[in-house]
């Protein structure tokens, strides 16, 4: 991005340096957010026509989840070629067109990087395969001569995140290390090769105008020294917090302080996200020292059931860990691995209510917040979906995840009245719900009860009020059990994660409800499941 960009967004924005501290950011789950050739499957082109939404909608920055060259064992997460797009979604020219137009419309683009693994038809390790046992290439990756009588057993007992061994043995007898699939073979970060192609991907995605990376598996690049056994047998949770000698090394930070430094040689704040499972959000916030990374996703929020007092220790752990370092918080509700927050607050009308309610919270605190695709229009996850339809590779393996991150990957409802709801001419790669033609952009746009309306008008505020966004605390004030109520400013949010309609005194005149006041005329009773915005 040149420097004259760079100053065009910062003041089309209204942001200073360090607008990172503040945005919102909407996640774009490639395949399934618009087609434009009518295969089915979401792509670039799709993407671009989409903008325009996304600026209306209110949101700072687009994040973009993998689009490379890759054989798709993994939804794009087993990269084949790093500077190549899929065909499924383009190409570089397409690339280049959703950066400029965002660029022209206010908006930043992270894509995302996934440095911890590969594909095995990436040209490094078919490379490494063909060369054999002692090659400089293999030293790229993890490959162990097996344990037993004639190296029949894996190097160690580390499972794979999607069940089974995270060893798989090759023709000529050694076995390679894999986190999650096979075909995703580890890079050894210990190698200075693998340290400097990286940088220069790094480079090339900036060169072209991105704004930052989020990076997968962020906490997974180091692995303890000599791989020692993990000492269990039982299956390790997907996006877990306990303590592994392949996850949250110590090692890992010099690999971010060297990326900070490329970061650092562009204009316009150019910034690093990690996706980074750790035991506690103060493990969390030594990624995000002054000289590593800019964010984390705040997985320990995220996790947090609909209890009033359970939230509140999340918020306070997660600004008081986030304070030392001068990092920002983030807020996060869904994304393309969990169970959307709809479904997961019990589904229905209720979830819907509570999902309306913890989207005015999320937004209301200070920080930045992170915004899935069709959150905005109050989708729930997609639970009957028909095995032979699934993708997700952890529904495969036996013993493994649950293998429902399908559900949550569905394409969005644009308009119409029938699927593909607008989304393709061609169908769509998973089977969308007859339910969602009520959900669509269409049908919720300009219905001010709508779930799109509502954060369209939350996004819209947030930006007016000087006492949202960045920041760092909150006032907390006295409220009944199971009700939240905190001051910013002359700003007041209140949440009720009861049941039942709660009598608290009004703290000023209501900005915005995520439900119809249960009391009305009466502005002293806060409806079940609900927050209000106030100004106080």
């Amino acid at each position: 991005m040149t420097q004259h960009l760079a100053e065009t967004l910062s003041t089309s924005s209204g942001t200073l340096p360090g607008w990172w501290r503040e945005a919102v950011i909407y996640q774009v789950y490639p395949r399934s957010f618009a087609d434009s050739n009518g295969d089915g499957m979401g792509d670039l082109e799709g993407i671009r026509s989409r903008l325009p939404y996304l600026k209306e909608l209110g949101v700072d920055a687009v994040w973009l989840s993998p689009f490379y060259a890759s054989p798709q064992a993994d939804a794009g997460y087993d990269v084949a070629d790093y500077r190549a797009i899929d065909p499924m979604f383009g190409n570089l020219h397409d690339a280049d067109a959703v950066i400029r137009e965002a660029h022209a419309l206010g908006l930043r683009i992270i894509v995302d990087l996934v440095p911890n693994h590969c594909s095995d038809q990436h040209e490094w390790f078919k490379q490494a395969l063909r060369e054999g046992p002692g090659s400089p290439l293999r030293e790229r990756f993890h490959f162990r001569p097996g344990q037993g009588e004639n190296g029949e057993l894996p190097p160690n007992d580390w499972e794979s995140l999607f069940g089974g061994p995270s060893w798989t043995r090759v023709p000529d007898g050694e076995w390679y290390l894999h986190l999650f699939a096979s075909e995703q073979p580890d890079f050894n970060w210990e190698h200075p090769a693998v340290q400097d192609e990286f940088r220069s991907i790094l480079r090339f995605w900036l060169d072209l105008g991105t704004d930052g990376f989020r990076i997968d598996v962020a906490h997974g690049l180091v692995k303890a020294p000599g791989l020692p056994d993990l000492g269990r047998s039982e299956q390790l949770k997907l996006l877990g917090n306990q303590v592994l000698p392949f996850f949250d090394q110590d090692g890992v930070h010099e690999i971010y302080r060297s990326w900070r430094t490329v970061l650092d040689e562009y204009a316009g704040d150019r910034i690093g996200v990690a996706e980074a499972w750790t035991p506690s959000a103060e493990r969390t916030a030594l990624y995000l020292r002054p000289d590593e990374l800019h964010q984390a996703f705040n997985f320990h929020y995220l996790n947090t059931g609909w209890d009033a007092d359970a939230l509140r220790a999340a918020i306070d752990d997660s600004l008081d860990a986030m304070r030392p370092v001068g990092a920002p918080t983030t807020w996060v509700l869904s994304n393309h691995d969990v169970v959307r927050h709809v479904t997961r607050y019990g589904g229905g009308d209720q979830g819907l209510a509570r999902a309306r309610a913890a989207a005015l919270l999320m937004l209301a605190l200070p920080g930045s917040a992170y915004v899935y695709q069709g959150e905005e229009l109050g989708l729930p996850e997609v639970t009957d979906l028909p095995d032979e339809v699934r993708q997700d590779p952890s529904f495969f393996k036996e013993n493994g995840q649950e293998g429902l991150r399908d559900g949550c990957r569905v394409p969005i409802p644009w308009s119409g009245t029938e699927a593909p709801y607008g989304f393709g001419e061609g169908g769509s790669w998973l089977p969308q719900p007859a339910a969602w033609a009520g959900l669509s952009v269409e049908a919720q746009t300009g219905d001010p009860e709508s779930t799109l309306e509502l954060y369209r008008t939350a996004l819209r505020i947030r930006r007016e009020r000087p006492e949202l966004g960045a920041g760092d605390a909150v006032e907390w004030l006295p409220a009944p059990a199971g009700v939240l109520a905190f001051r910013r400013g002359g700003f007041v949010c209140t949440v009720n994660t009861t049941g039942e309609p709660v009598r608290m005194p009004a703290p000023g005149t209501v900005l915005l409800a995520s439900t119809a006041p249960a009391g009305d005329p009466d502005p002293d009773l806060l409806p079940a499941d609900s927050a209000v915005w106030w100004l106080g």
